[in-house]
């Protein structure tokens, strides 16, 4: 089985497969990974896509339509061959043959599918995305719902598979696409990332439109030969879309050269227009300054200043023009980040989120971190990593000795199983709180393995003097534990009037009042709980032998698996404990699969797939946090990083 995320751009789509921790970009045409978002339709009223409409539209214009990415939203509809259609329809048709593509190659169909939109699109372009998926009709066999996210946020995924990035961390994406300008503002979170304010966007601004103008500056160039040309005439018609196409290639080939040649074979001319970058650069420069604005825009929108981020990310095909990098550059002073192959990078992170599994991040290198946690008002206390030293912290004020505090008596340790506090975390979840930032930190140097701790300085102090406080010390910590230890005997010694009252002793001539067992950390329904916008909390969970009730309690703001927030459920092994929450964030294993829901109650046959892979016959209890659209469980209001907004019940077995 593979995961599969689909980036449906307004001149290309690509896509790409994630399979055993590895994504790469799927082939869906002969002459290149990514398909021109083409679709045509013949004569016999059957479709083309891709390469092959492209190629024939060159001949039946009519019957063709590019961009309609662009017109989603637009009630007017596009007329192919005298047939209409509306832009959500032709959309359907693109994503139904991507999937049938990949699944031909793959010898399969995928598990699961996420989707990319822009990030400024609202409700209402969402949810015709959402319609063109169900018209696709590839939503159907999946293990799950098909997911969406933005493109910027797909982007910042892949990005994050390359270079470490921290928690904290706030990193810009600019998206210059074929049709569309995106820009955001995104912060790393332990689960992914989070987009910071409003993002900005213009819709028509992108490659296409770079395209027109070398194709005005031809125009030009050819003195109203263009004009003489019979609209009618076929050959024309072709001759004018081939002239169309090497202005696209001379655009895309000053990218790496700075001049070139267009050649130009019409019915009335031959001949050839030369193009320099320069050229090219006057032409897009004024349109490059408006998108660094709307980035500039959605900076502010963030509360968020250009010496805040840690990178800007160039994604999209027209933003390998040199004069892209130098601009945003030259306006922001921060770093810029352009892919390899910034067409796919989208594609490549949504294949990543499609799959539900968190991105490993590069191993860090020696040395500070960067101003990953500038954002922050204030700094965090580092936290030792797993393997690590503890990284030293500011020493204390020294204060004047004082005595040991009394040790706990052993009648706390014997208590029940369900009371104890849940064990160290063994999967180094302290990770995830944020870097300390290397401005407002004091500098350190890596501590050497072995060697003593450092100690706070003090008031210096004769030697003797020292050791007389130290042996003092000593002998009233000694005093105090035989004392404790004396008392707890006492207690444990009172017989079946004794028991485990927490340390109190019963009158004589009194019996002990029954006490009610505390409920588990786990299953109890907290006000922290309840405290956050949307919140579940689990009530009775009964087995019967052939399916499993869930019922619950939750906040009034209605669930929605087919693209909104919903439920996660999943079983737990009943020792009172949860997953770390870096874990939990993505919902990966070890933690277990889940199954998403947003009816109540919740039942599943234990014959089912959800069942068997989300619960499990060896189950003891069920959990449930509240997840959002992309399968991302939503942090809690704490702060902290934790997902604290559901809890978990026994599974109780009913009888007969």
């Amino acid at each position: 089985m593979y995961a599969l995320g689909i980036d449906l751009g307004t001149t290309f789509t690509a896509a790409s497969v994630w399979r055993d921790g590895h994504a790469e970009i799927a082939s869906l045409g002969s002459r290149g990974a990514a398909i021109p978002s083409v679709v045509l339709l013949r004569e016999d009223e059957t479709f083309v896509t891709g390469e092959s409409a492209d190629r024939r539209g060159l001949t039946e214009p009519h019957r063709v339509a590019r961009e309609f990415k662009r017109r989603l939203g637009d009630t007017t509809p596009i007329l192919l061959g005298g047939v209409p259609y509306s832009a959500e329809a032709l959309m359907a048709r693109i994503l139904k043959a991507v999937v049938d593509e990949v699944s031909t190659r793959e010898g399969g169909t995928p598990s699961k599918i996420c989707v990319c939109h822009p990030a400024n699109w609202g409700p209402y372009k969402t949810d015709l995305l959402r319609q063109a998926v169900r018209l696709a009709g590839i939503d159907s066999g999946l293990d799950r719902p098909v997911t969406y996210t933005t493109e910027p946020e797909a982007a910042a995924i892949f990005y994050a598979r390359q270079q470490r990035i921290d928690p904290g961390a706030v990193v810009a994406v600019y998206d210059l696409g074929g049709g569309t300008f995106d820009a955001a503002v995104l912060r790393k979170t332990p689960s992914g990332f989070e987009i910071l304010g409003q993002p900005e966007g213009i819709e028509r601004l992108g490659g296409i439109d770079f395209d027109a103008a070398v194709f005005s500056h031809v125009a030009r160039a050819l003195g109203g030969k263009l004009e003489e040309l019979d609209e009618d005439d076929p050959a024309a018609v072709a001759a004018v879309a081939r002239l169309r196409e090497e202005c696209v290639r001379a655009k895309e080939a000053l990218s790496s050269d700075t001049d070139v040649s267009i050649p130009v074979l019409l019915p009335n001319i031959s001949t050839e227009i030369r193009l320099t970058r320069s050229e090219l650069e006057a032409m897009v420069r004024p349109a490059l300054y408006d998108s660094i604005e709307a980035l500039k825009r959605a900076l502010r929108s963030a509360n968020t200043t250009a010496e805040q981020l840690q990178a800007v990310l160039l994604v999209g095909g027209s933003s390998r023009m040199p004069i892209v990098a130098q601009l945003v550059g030259a306006e922001l002073g921060r770093p810029v980040a352009v892919d390899a192959h910034p067409k796919h990078a989208v594609a490549l992170g949504a294949a990543l989120l499609a799959s539900g599994v968190p991105a490993p991040a590069p191993a860090a290198s020696p040395g500070p971190a960067g101003a990953t946690s500038a954002v922050r008002a204030t700094a965090a206390v580092p936290v030792a990593k797993p393997g690590m030293y503890p990284p030293p912290v500011a020493p204390p004020v020294p204060a004047p000795p004082v005595p040991a505090p009394p040790v706990p008596a052993p009648a706390a340790a014997a208590a029940g199983v369900g009371d104890l506090p849940p064990p160290a975390d063994p999967f180094g979840s302290a990770e995830l709180f944020p870097a300390v930032d290397p401005m407002a930190a004091p500098p350190y140097s890596p501590p050497v393995f072995g060697a003593a701790p450092p100690q706070p300085p003090g008031p210096t102090q004769p030697r003797s003097r020292r050791l007389q406080l130290l042996i003092a010390a000593g002998a009233g910590v000694a005093v105090l534990l035989i004392a404790g230890i004396a008392f707890a005997v006492s207690n444990l010694g009172g017989g079946k009037g004794g028991g485990l009252g927490g340390g109190q002793t019963t009158p004589p001539g009194q019996s002990q009042a029954p006490t009610t067992p505390a409920v588990p950390a786990d299953q109890a329904c907290t006000d922290q709980i309840k405290g956050n916008p949307r919140w579940v909390c689990l009530t009775k969970a009964t087995l019967d032998g052939k399916q499993i009730v869930i019922e619950y309690q939750s906040s009034n703001t209605p669930f929605d698996v087919s693209g909104g927030f919903h439920l996660h459920i999943y079983g737990a092994d009943g020792t009172g404990t949860t997953p770390p929450d870096r874990i939990m964030g993505a919902q990966s294993r070890p933690a277990g699969d889940w199954y998403v829901e947003d009816k109540n109650p919740s039942v599943r046959a234990v014959t089912s797939g959800d069942y068997k892979e989300a619960i499990g016959a060896n189950a003891k209890k069920v959990c449930a946090r509240i997840a959002n659209s992309r399968h991302e469980l939503v942090p809690d209001t704490s702060g902290a990083g934790t997902f604290v907004t559901g809890n978990c019940v026994p599974i109780e077995v009913a009888s007969g």
